[in-house]
């Protein structure tokens, strides 16, 4: 089946998706809705076979479409899903998170109560290789996994469209905004739902003295969080956001009985610098506890891809999936569900640290009950 996208949103994610699109076989970019000026300019220079919309209703009246990616800033995905629903619900990926605000979630139950067509949320990092390959292998390497950390020490928020990303309002705050992936991964490798969550965090560093519009910013740039299982597990995530320095950009650890599986995964190729050689390349280090002997993988990544994205190849193997979904050959494997319990997790996280309490949460897996 050939996807014919429609989009909305070419910002700088919106982008990365385009490159990622143009590498498929039997997908084109058929129409874009993207208000700003300079983001139309840029995304025609990457689809220029794309034809540009003034509005979403414009862009489902082009019947050609068969899907939708949304590639908007946080706070009108929820809004955008239920234009599309309203008028023409076709199968749609939608980039993370999916809210912004818990009163949102009655709204999202609705949503998902009517929405017809496959909904998928843009949780890259599941397809990053080397975090691929140490879920693939995290059961075996650890003999049940006890212990789960994910470390992140990455570079500050970038510039973008209106400066959306420097706001709680508009981002859900660090904790939604980015660390919704961590969450994702959480409850993906040990395939449990949190029942208790503990968490630090704040702004240190990163744009303290930035104004726009007479606003100051107020987004985190750094955070501790631990969380618990209904599995018995337990996970931390460690968030630094001025620690570009750094060899690695993610590394995650699983340790269980049997031992410990890690990987590391560089930051994007286009920030290393070029006095420093070739960068890094990606990593899986397996280590068992009997025998002694840890095992280093090196998993290289297409450097085509890597030239088309921040996310380590990651963009375009999703698309795949989402491809195989659509066609109706494959189930979708990040759900709404998922998408919601990422952005739960990070609104509960944001609470615990603002509250300076532990949050408990009901063992509970279908979302809909979280908003009763």
């Amino acid at each position: 089946m050939k996807l014919l996208y429609g989009v909305i949103g070419c910002g700088m994610m919106g982008q990365e998706h385009l490159r990622n699109i143009a590498l498929l076989p039997d997908a084109k970019v058929i129409a874009i809705f993207e208000p700003d000026a300079t983001m139309r300019q840029r995304a025609a220079a990457i689809a220029p076979q794309a034809i540009f919309v003034t509005s979403i209703p414009e862009l489902l009246q082009i019947n050609a479409i068969n899907c939708l990616l949304i590639a908007s800033p946080n706070h009108v995905h929820l809004a955008q899903l239920e234009e599309v629903a309203s008028i023409r619900p076709l199968p749609v990926l939608v980039e993370k998170p999916l809210f912004t605000s818990m009163d949102e979630l009655p709204r999202l139950e609705a949503l998902r109560n009517r929405y017809p067509a496959p909904i998928w949320v843009a949780m890259e990092y599941r397809y990053m290789p080397p975090v691929a390959r140490l879920i693939r292998e995290a059961e075996e390497a650890t003999g049940g996994i006890r212990m789960l950390t994910i470390r992140e020490h990455r570079f500050p928020f970038l510039q973008k469209v209106g400066n959306w990303n420097r706001f709680n309002d508009q981002t859900g705050g660090t904790l939604v905004e980015k660390c919704c992936h961590f969450f994702d991964l959480m409850r993906h490798i040990l395939k449990s739902d949190p029942i208790r969550i503990a968490a630090s965090g704040g702004q240190a560093v990163n744009h303290l003295d930035e104004v726009h519009d007479g606003r100051r910013s107020d987004v985190w740039d750094h955070a501790y969080v631990l969380v618990d299982f209904d599995s018995g597990a337990r996970a931390m995530l460690e968030l630094c956001m001025f620690a570009e320095g750094a060899r690695y950009q993610e590394e995650i650890s699983a340790i269980g009985p049997n031992g410990k599986i890690e990987c590391k995964v560089p930051g994007p190729g286009r920030f290393w610098p070029h006095h420093l050689g070739a960068p890094p390349i990606a990593q899986v280090i397996i280590s068992p506890r009997d025998p002694k002997g840890p095992r280093k993988l090196e998993i290289p990544v297409d450097p085509q891809l890597l030239e088309a994205g921040d996310h380590n190849g990651s963009t375009f193997y999703q698309h795949q999936r989402f491809q195989r979904a659509v066609a109706g050959q494959a189930p979708v494997e990040v759900t709404l569900d998922d998408g919601l319990w990422a952005a739960f997790m990070g609104q509960m996280a944001k609470e615990a640290a603002a509250s300076n309490r532990v949050i408990e949460v009901p063992p509970i897996r279908q979302a809909e009950r979280i908003t009763a």
